[in-house]
């Protein structure tokens, strides 16, 4: 067996959405269950509200939510049935009903668990989580099997709660949820922390240590972009119509691109420049990182330091 996670360190804030990036198995969930108190650590400090969780007590774990990866709900309940029994172990829950219309509960309420989609599923654990009031929020892979629309829904309301002032930590191994959410980002690889910063300073170091970018634009097919090239510079059409300019792009770049555009009467239908996203630096960062630990011989949850808030 091997070391599952070791020299983690993380700090959450009230106000702010904390994510912790990584692949599957990279121990996202391992971490915040130790945070929880739900999984024994064989060493490091663990804060939680200011205590060990692993000591808690029933006033502390009702100041934390917690929605787990596998729902952890009971298959042959009904959901509002299920949110009302929850609701009853808190002195000052949040309105059930409230929740069940917010997060669109009441479309599937006659359906037992085991029925419900993944979606559903994850939209009546969110609730759960949520009826406490908790000021700490941890939140394990919160988006996984919603739909566009759900997803959105499930934002909304994750930025609504951050601007209440609560704590909120969330895995997730989507980049494009952490870019959209989080203010302040954990990269973990094999059971480390590799990077942390806000989403603008991880794509800010990543750009100028690699000075790439990339421009795109949609116009007639068959153009030819051979001005653009240059040292540095790549050009290339895509698919017929659908062209990138990516490396170090300068605003001369810009400059001769609209020269050509214009000098041959052509307005593109699209237009869009980037610099590296989170899943660029993500994927950078995991490259550099992914020689495997030394196997010891049990498995072991090790945390250096955790405090949440």
């Amino acid at each position: 067996m091997k070391r599952v996670i070791s020299n983690i360190s993380l700090t959450a804030r009230f106000g702010e959405v904390t994510a912790l990036l990584g692949a599957n198995g990279a121990g996202k969930t391992t971490t915040i269950e130790c945070a929880q108190g739900l999984q024994r650590r064989t060493g490091g400090t663990v804060s939680l509200l200011g205590r060990d969780p692993e000591t808690a007590d029933a006033t502390l774990r009702a100041r934390a939510g917690v929605m787990l990866q596998d729902g952890g709900l009971p298959p042959a309940a009904k959901p509002v049935a299920l949110l009302r029994h929850v609701a009853r172990m808190f002195a000052n829950p949040l309105d059930v009903d409230t929740l069940v219309d917010r997060l669109g509960i009441g479309d599937f309420a006659p359906t037992t668990i085991r029925r419900l989609s993944g979606g559903q599923k994850q939209r009546v654990s969110l609730a759960a989580s949520l009826l406490g009031n908790p000021d700490v929020l941890f939140l394990d892979e919160p988006s996984a099997g919603l739909d566009p629309q759900s997803r959105n829904m499930v934002f909304e309301l994750i930025r609504e709660l951050r601007d209440t002032g609560k704590a909120i930590i969330l895995t997730t191994h989507l980049l494009d949820d952490a870019q959209r959410l989080a203010d302040h980002v954990y990269i973990v690889n094999r059971g480390e922390t590799v990077a942390d910063g806000t989403v603008p300073e991880l794509l800010s170091a990543a750009t100028s240590a690699q000075t790439g970018r990339t421009l795109t634009f949609e116009a007639d097919p068959g153009l030819d972009t051979s001005p653009l090239a240059r040292p540095g510079v790549t050009v290339e059409q895509t698919r017929p119509g659908s062209y990138r300019l990516s490396g170090a792009l300068e605003p001369g770049d810009v400059r001769r691109l609209g020269t050509l555009l214009a000098d041959r009467g052509i307005m593109p239908t699209s237009l869009h420049l980037a610099s590296q996203s989170l899943e660029d630096v993500f994927l950078a960062i995991s490259a550099e990182t992914s020689p495997e630990p030394v196997p010891v011989p049990s498995v072991r949850a090790g945390v250096t330091e955790t405090e949440l808030p």
